[in-house]
Parts: C-alpha cells; sequence; structure tokens
C-alpha cells in the first residue's frame, strides 16, 4: 500500500486577472499557504506556462519548476482539457468549442484539430522534461450527441465513431508512451468516454494501450448515479489521478438527471465544495490506499453556491484529514507466535 501524495489543487478555476490569482508564482504562494503541497497546472493558460516551449526547452521546464518549487510546491500534473476536447468535436459543437483554440483555427475544424493534436504532443513532452508521469485531459466526443438514442442509432454508428475516435488519439499515446507519461482520461458527461462501458470500449479501439489510463473524479458520477466506489474496484489499475470533487444528486418529481435545462444552481445534480456534497471520500480513499494508488489527491473545485476562496480554504484540511497514512504493519503483529513449515502443518495435523 501507498500514502496518497497531497494536498493538490487545480488552478484551472482560480486563475484570474488580479492578485494573487494573475501568475503561477503568486498562486503558488496563495495555496501554499492555504496548506496545499502540489499545484496541478492548466496548459491553456499562458499565465502559467508556456506548453510549447515547456516541450521544446528543458531549461524553461526547469525554470517552471523552480517557481513552483520556491513557493514549497511540487508540480502534480500538466492539464489539457480543453485541448484534448478538441482533438473530436461533432460540428453541432463547432460554435461553442471554438472558443477552446487561438484565432487563426476558429471556424477550420481541420486545423482545430491539427492544433489539438499538436497542443497533446507539446504536453507530453513537457511532461517528461518537468519530470511528471501522469497528464490529465479529456477524449472530445463523435457521438455525444447520439447518448439517448432517439431516433434509433443506425446499426454500426457508435462502432464507427469509437474506431474514428480511437485513430485520432492512437498516435498521441504512443507519444506519451516514448515520453514514459500515463495519459489520463477524465471519464465526464459530454466526453464519449463517460462511463465505465464506453472507457472499455476505446481501450479495446487502442489495442489496451499501456498508457490509454483514468483521471477518477467521483462527482462526475454522483450526477450519473454510477457506483463510484466499485468503478475503483473495476479499474484501479489504469487509474494514475484523482480530483477530489464533490457533488449532489436530488432529483425531484420535476427533473432528474438532465436537469431541465436549469443553471447549475437549480439542477437537481450539481457540483459542490468538499464536504457539502454526497461523495463518500472516506470510502474512496480507504480503497485508493488498499489498491496501492501512488498519485495525488487534488481539489478541483467547482461549487454552485460556495465562494472559490473559502472553497480552496477548507479543501486542504479536508484532504489532509481524508489521506491515510498507511501501516507497514499488521494490527495483530503482537499476537503472532512465529512459525516454519513444520509447524504450520502441525497445526493442519499433517505432520505424517
Amino acid at each position: 500500500m501507498t500514502t496518497i501524495k497531497g494536498p493538490g489543487i487545480f488552478l484551472a478555476q482560480f486563475m484570474g486577472d488580479t492578485a494573487p490569482f494573475h501568475s503561477l508564482e503568486s498562486i503558488c504562494k496563495w495555496a501554499a499557504s492555504l496548506g496545499f503541497t502540489g499545484v496541478q497546472i492548466p496548459t491553456w493558460d499562458a499565465r502559467c506556462i508556456d506548453l510549447k516551449k515547456a516541450a521544446e526547452s528543458k531549461t524553461y521546464a526547469d525554470e517552471i519548476k523552480g517557481i513552483v518549487e520556491a513557493a514549497g510546491m511540487q508540480i502534480t500534473e500538466l492539464s489539457t482539457h480543453l485541448q484534448g476536447q478538441l482533438v473530436a468535436v461533432h460540428p453541432a459543437y463547432d460554435v461553442m468549442f471554438d472558443g477552446f483554440a487561438p484565432e487563426n483555427v476558429r471556424g477550420n475544424a481541420k486545423a482545430r484539430t491539427e492544433w489539438a493534436v499538436q497542443q497533446l504532443q507539446y504536453a507530453a513532452k513537457a511532461s517528461a522534461n518537468l519530470g511528471l508521469n501522469a497528464h490529465a485531459t479529456f477524449s472530445g466526443s463523435l457521438l455525444w450527441h447520439t447518448v439517448y438514442p432517439w431516433p434509433q442509432r443506425p446499426a454500426g454508428l457508435v462502432e464507427t465513431g469509437f474506431t474514428e475516435l480511437a485513430n485520432r488519439w492512437k498516435p498521441i499515446l504512443d507519444v506519451f508512451d516514448t515520453n514514459g507519461v500515463d495519459l489520463c482520461y477524465e471519464i465526464h458527461p459530454g466526453e464519449d468516454l463517460h462511463d465505465g462501458i464506453s472507457y472499455e470500449m476505446f481501450l479495446e479501439k487502442v489495442n489496451n494501450h499501456p498508457r490509454a489510463c483514468l483521471l477518477f473524479d467521483p462527482s462526475h458520477f454522483v450526477l450519473q448515479c454510477l457506483d463510484y466506489l466499485s468503478y475503483i474496484d473495476h479499474y484501479h489499475e489504469r487509474i494514475r489521478m484523482f480530483h477530489v470533487k464533490d457533488a449532489e444528486f436530488n432529483p425531484s418529481g420535476k427533473q432528474g438527471v438532465y436537469g431541465g435545462y436549469q443553471s447549475w444552481i437549480n439542477r437537481a445534480g450539481r457540483f459542490r465544495s468538499l464536504g457539502d456534497g454526497q461523495v463518500d471520500f472516506g470510502a474512496i480513499f480507504s480503497k485508493l490506499a488498499a489498491y496501492n494508488y501512488k498519485g495525488w489527491a487534488v481539489m478541483e473545485w467547482e461549487c454552485a453556491i460556495k465562494h472559490p476562496e473559502v472553497g480552496a480554504a477548507e479543501g486542504a484540511p479536508f484532504i489532509k484529514k481524508h489521506i491515510i497514512k498507511v501501516t507497514d504493519k499488521a494490527f495483530d503483529d503482537f499476537a503472532g507466535t512465529g512459525s516454519d513449515e513444520n509447524f504450520n502443518r502441525r497445526i493442519l495435523g499433517i505432520n505424517e
């Protein structure tokens, strides 16, 4: 067993234009003051990192690492959630997702996809330059508009969709493999990889690629009514990252999983600050420790009610409380009587 590392914090939801949230140096000092020991860096935010430069220059990567370490922190992982989303976009979502890409490729789906693929390749090399062994992303989606099969899906549609998705990701996974980094898909509604079954379908298409791993975030499973503890039992060997994020699901006679097009505050399922939702983190941390999870516990803050700075201040002690320092001995060792093969055979009555 391994003691989980942490607490870490994902910076994406906290970056801003005012101090201390406007630069990597100042936000790391702020996070450290709250008790966090690691930061997960969003690579689309130039205030944090120049991804291309980090991929091409070990010197620059060392400078970024030095900024974080000067604040008493470590880099947990890099994230390309927005770029990964753009590896596969159905045309129905083109206009909305164009905002994730630079202006020079907007309105050009082919150029946008090529840009996204290049970003992921940079991320693999930048992660290696920073000494990281895991990376967070989204899978993107070609099939999400068919998730509820009405009209019925034509025969072979899902097969074709996952074949194409795998064809786009397989070369990226190979680059991550070359750089010794696990690519961890956050299983998330809106992505083609949104539950265990869809992940397994993708995994089969990429020939069980050793780098096609998982970012575990229980909040998305609460909103899907999926058993997130059983999920760990099924996929613990592939879980390399962990977002500590809370959620609640309170269906009524008026709405359920789909939310009735309501804002987050008015949905039956909504994200909450740590400890304010329904996730059983005690059971999660126990399972991950028992399964020898070696990564970080990283808070991702998304709450429809609480102020983000309050959520962050509460997050570090919440994670610290749940991290289990694993034991290196059995609790009943004091009662041991010693043994050898002959002694064991005597106990079993098989000496003769």
